[in-house]
């Protein structure tokens, strides 16, 4: 009987989720975590085969999270769920430690089949994520994709500037100074070869 849980911030989405999961995998046990502080009192409380994890939510820190389960709880299986662009930070976080990345654009079957797979101890990447793959290794571009050089902090800050966020937004959200979030979008910026944030947004698009 294996035994998931599913964290996020959005009731609907950790209801709606459970849901599938019960219905699609035979005998499955779904818990159900709503910060991230919540999320290691679960996982402390008993044995877990797989975790599904907004990695953007209160208490928790992107990377960080991941990090913080992976040594906690080093056998568990991580499908990181999540409303980012896949074809930004689905093979960044598969590098970071995670069993797998699934969009939240994504239907139900591929919730069962990104949940299966891990649970069949099989890595998850979505047949559009795995194409792109394909085809950069095919191509064998010569040109240097700027995205790549960014650090995993950069990538998020990045993501939610493109979002719509202020600076002082993100810093709040992050807990970060100010001050410091503006270093973190100069820096962007400068490895983007851009002046702004409708020129980040064409770039991102060129490149994922």
């Amino acid at each position: 009987m294996p035994n998931i849980l599913v964290v996020d911030d959005q009731e609907v989405v950790r209801y709606g989720t459970t849901l599938i999961l019960q219905k699609s995998i035979d005998d499955a046990h779904v818990s159900e975590a709503g910060s991230f502080e919540d999320t290691l009192k679960i996982l402390a409380s008993k044995p877990f085969d797989l975790v599904i994890l907004d990695i953007d939510m209160p208490g928790g820190n992107n990377h960080q999270m991941l990090d913080v389960i992976r040594l906690r709880h080093p056998d568990i299986k991580i499908l990181i769920f999540s409303s980012y662009d896949e074809q930004i930070f689905g093979w960044r976080y598969l590098e970071a430690g995670a069993d797998g990345f699934l969009s939240k654009k994504m239907g139900i079957e591929e919730i069962k089949n990104a949940t299966k797979s891990l649970l069949r101890d099989e890595k998850y990447l979505s047949p559009a994520l795995k194409q792109t793959l394909l085809n950069n290794i095919t191509k064998k571009k010569s040109t240097v994709n700027p995205l790549d050089r960014l650090s995993n902090r950069e990538s998020n800050i990045m993501q939610l500037l493109i979002k719509g966020l202020s600076v002082a937004d993100i810093a709040d959200k992050l807990s970060l100074q100010v001050s410091t979030v503006s270093t973190y979008k100069k820096r962007i910026c400068e490895k983007l070869q851009v002046t702004n944030i409708v020129e980040m947004i064409e770039k991102v698009q060129l490149y994922s």
